[in-house]
């Protein structure tokens, strides 16, 4: 059956692995490379490789972080990674040549196309994201716009004749609530474990965090309580809730910590490793990155313990 079948042959973790990216071995990486120098190459545009970032002649940047971990995470192995690292340099020389969306579209459309989007501390440049609003310990909320073969994070400079960020994150927030949810599945065990998933393709699913009720209400037809969710955004393309109710609260964090802390590594789009409660749309961080070796941490403030001992004495054990 094709899903016992083996994936391509990858060299080992027992060979010596890339300085920039671990996930490859120290050839993998040099192969890598060497597609990217090919594929802006054959786009017209001579490249200097360097570890994480190749730069032309004109002194622009490229990362590679998010293009490396696309071809690490693809299924058909390495020989893909050719046509994989041509697609991504197309479309970023396309996106570069072409005028610019705030130039050609219409004040109205390009307020039909604006989202709000979660990132980390790590994508984000202080000096022109200035209207940024922090949404939990290492985590932004800045406006993008939505365009065919790419994503634009708007600066300061960008959102000013566009109007008051309030009500450009008002409407931007008015979309994210009327996106579909392009997939969602039911993680659980026997006992009591359980958590919602929602995947997709959008560059803005874990952003929904930000429209959580909304979320809940599409995937499982129930509001959210008092007590508020349990959610964890490894990586833009997924986020995990679970609607606090009862004492299965306690498994089912321990559960969403280990597959924050997973889904985050090593994925394209990282946004976070950790698990939070959302209340009323506020986030407090629930869990710490692993440093020693032990799996994910469990920390909790003295307002999250209050919520604990309550749901263990209106559920004592049988």
């Amino acid at each position: 059956m094709g899903m016992f079948r083996r994936g391509p042959k990858r060299d080992g973790r027992d060979v010596p692995r890339d300085p920039a990216f671990s996930f490859f071995s120290a050839d993998e990486g040099a192969r890598f490379r060497g597609q990217v120098r090919q594929a802006f190459a054959e786009h017209g545009l001579e490249v200097t490789v360097y570890a994480d970032v190749v730069t032309d002649s004109g002194g622009r940047q490229f990362g590679l972080g998010n293009l490396a971990a696309v071809c690490h995470n693809d299924g058909r192995g390495p020989r893909v990674w050719g046509e994989l690292t041509r697609r991504h340099a197309g479309t970023v020389l396309r996106t570069l040549d072409a005028p610019s969306a705030l130039d050609t579209l219409p004040p109205e459309q390009i307020r039909a196309q604006l989202y709000p989007r979660v990132i980390s501390r790590e994508g984000l440049d202080p000096q022109s994201f200035g209207y940024a609003r922090s949404v939990a310990p290492g985590l932004y909320e800045v406006l993008a716009l939505d365009l065919p073969e790419s994503v634009m994070m708007l600066t300061d400079e960008a959102l000013e004749p566009l109007g008051e960020v309030r009500h450009l994150r008002d409407q931007a927030l008015r979309n994210l609530r009327e996106l579909p949810v392009e997939g969602s599945e039911t993680v659980k065990d026997a006992g009591g474990m359980r958590f919602e998933v929602v995947v997709g393709d959008s560059f803005y699913t874990a952003s929904r965090v930000l429209a959580l009720e909304t979320v809940v209400r599409q995937v499982t037809g129930q509001r959210i309580t008092g007590d508020g969710a349990l959610v964890a955004m490894p990586f833009r393309h997924q986020l995990a809730f679970h609607v606090i109710r009862d004492t299965t609260m306690i498994p089912s964090l321990n559960a969403m910590a280990s597959f924050a802390a997973s889904g985050y590594e090593d994925t394209p789009g990282a946004i976070s490793p950790c698990v939070y409660w959302w209340r009323g749309g506020a986030l407090t961080q629930l869990s710490e990155r692993d440093t020693d070796g032990d799996g994910p941490r469990i920390v909790v403030d003295d307002g999250f313990q209050e919520l604990l001992e309550r749901l263990v004495a209106e559920d004592p054990p049988d």
